[in-house]
C-alpha cells in the first residue's frame, strides 16, 4: 500500500475504500457503477444528509479515523430512525489533502462500515475529492416499511415527552477531552463515538408516536423544533430527568451544572418523542415532561420556566458556548 492518498491516486483509493465493504440483502447494485440501487420495497424512500469539517466537528488529536467513521454514519443513520424508518443505505462524500495517509482514510471507511452494520445499512457509493481539509458527507436512506412517517408536527396538548438513550454524555466527554484528560472514558468514548438507539425509532412509531426527532442539537433546541412544528409548548421536569454520579461527579470538577449538559449538550443521538399519555411505554423509554397548550409562542420550558441558560448549537450563531465542541 503506498503511503499517501496523493500516491494512491482517487482510483487506487476507490478500490481500496470499497473493498472493505460489505453489503445487505436491501442493495441490488453497490459501489462500482454510476450509481446504486437500493431496493425500496414500501416505493418511498427517506433521506438524510449531514457534513463533518476537520477542525469544527471532529479533532485528529481526539478521534481516531475509525471514531470519525462510526461518528458519521451515526448521526445520519439515526436521523432516519428518528422518522420512524429502517435505515438501509449510505452514500459516502469524502474530500481529503493529498499527504493524508492512506491508513487514516481506510480506518474511516472501517468505522463507517462498522456503525452500518450495526443499524443494518450498508456503503453503496460516492466520490472521492482532493481538499485541503478532511471533509465527509453523508447521505442516508431509509424505508419506512408501510408505515407512517413520523415527523416533528404532530404533538398534541396532553402527549407526553420521553427519550431513549443517552442524554449530556457527549457533552460532558467533550468538556473532559478540552482539559487535556481522558477518562472517565465512558463519557470520552460517547463524545468520540455515539451510540445511537436506532431500532427504538421504528418502534416508537409502532407505539403510537405523534412527534419524533433525535437529539442532535441539544434537548431543548430539538423539542423546540417539535414544538415550534406542532404548535404547542413542551414542558419538561428537570426531577425526572436522570444524571449519573459520574457525569456530577465531572460537573463538579469543571465547575458546570451537569444538567446544562443534559438539555443544551447534543451529539448524544438518543431519540425523543411524544406519545399519547395513554401509550404503554416499554421501560427503556423515559418520560420526562408534557405536551400543553401554548401560553405565547410554541416553546420548550424547564420546570414550568423558560431555559435561560446558553447552549444548543447553532452553525450560524454569535456565540459559541465553550462547553460544546467547535462545531455539530
Amino acid at each position: 500500500m503506498k503511503g499517501t492518498v496523493g500516491e494512491l491516486g482517487e482510483f487506487g483509493l476507490i478500490e481500496k475504500l470499497t473493498s472493505r465493504l460489505t453489503s445487505t440483502p436491501a442493495v441490488r447494485i453497490g459501489p462500482g457503477d454510476d450509481a446504486a440501487v437500493v431496493s425500496a420495497p414500501d416505493r418511498r424512500v427517506v433521506a438524510s444528509t449531514d457534513i463533518l469539517l476537520e477542525g469544527r466537528h471532529f479533532r485528529r488529536d481526539w478521534s481516531t479515523a475509525y471514531d470519525v467513521g462510526r461518528k458519521a454514519a451515526a448521526q445520519n443513520l439515526a436521523d432516519i430512525a428518528a422518522m420512524g424508518a429502517v435505515p438501509t443505505a449510505l452514500l459516502l462524500g469524502l474530500v481529503v489533502p493529498a499527504e493524508l495517509p492512506v491508513t487514516w482514510a481506510t480506518e474511516l471507511m472501517d468505522g463507517i462500515r462498522d456503525e452500518c452494520q450495526v443499524a443494518g445499512a450498508a456503503v453503496v457509493g460516492g466520490d472521492v475529492v482532493r481538499g485541503d481539509l478532511i471533509t465527509v458527507a453523508i447521505t442516508a436512506l431509509g424505508d419506512l416499511r408501510n408505515h407512517e412517517p413520523v415527523t416533528r408536527g404532530g404533538a398534541r396538548p396532553g402527549d407526553v415527552v420521553a427519550y431513549t438513550g443517552w442524554l449530556g454524555w457527549s457533552a460532558a466527554g467533550h468538556a473532559v477531552l478540552s482539559r487535556g484528560f481522558r477518562s472517565p472514558r465512558a463519557f470520552v468514548e460517547a463524545h468520540r463515538r455515539p451510540e445511537p438507539p436506532y431500532h427504538a425509532g421504528p418502534a416508537a412509531a409502532g407505539l403510537g408516536a405523534t412527534a419524533m426527532c433525535d437529539i442532535s442539537d441539544g434537548l431543548v433546541a430539538d423539542l423546540g423544533h417539535i414544538a415550534e412544528a406542532s404548535k404547542v409548548r413542551i414542558d419538561l421536569r428537570s426531577g425526572l430527568i436522570d444524571i449519573p454520579s459520574q457525569m456530577s461527579d465531572i460537573g463538579q470538577a469543571v465547575g458546570v451544572d451537569p444538567l446544562q449538559w443534559v438539555l443544551t449538550g447534543g451529539e448524544d443521538h438518543a431519540i425523543v418523542a411524544t406519545f399519547p399519555p395513554d401509550a404503554k411505554l416499554p421501560a427503556r423509554w423515559k418520560v420526562i415532561g408534557e405536551v400543553l397548550n401554548p401560553s405565547a409562542l410554541p416553546q420548550v420550558t424547564v420546570d414550568g420556566a423558560p431555559w435561560t441558560n446558553k447552549g444548543g448549537w447553532d452553525h450560524f450563531g454569535d456565540i459559541e458556548d465553550g462547553n460544546r465542541p467547535p462545531g455539530r
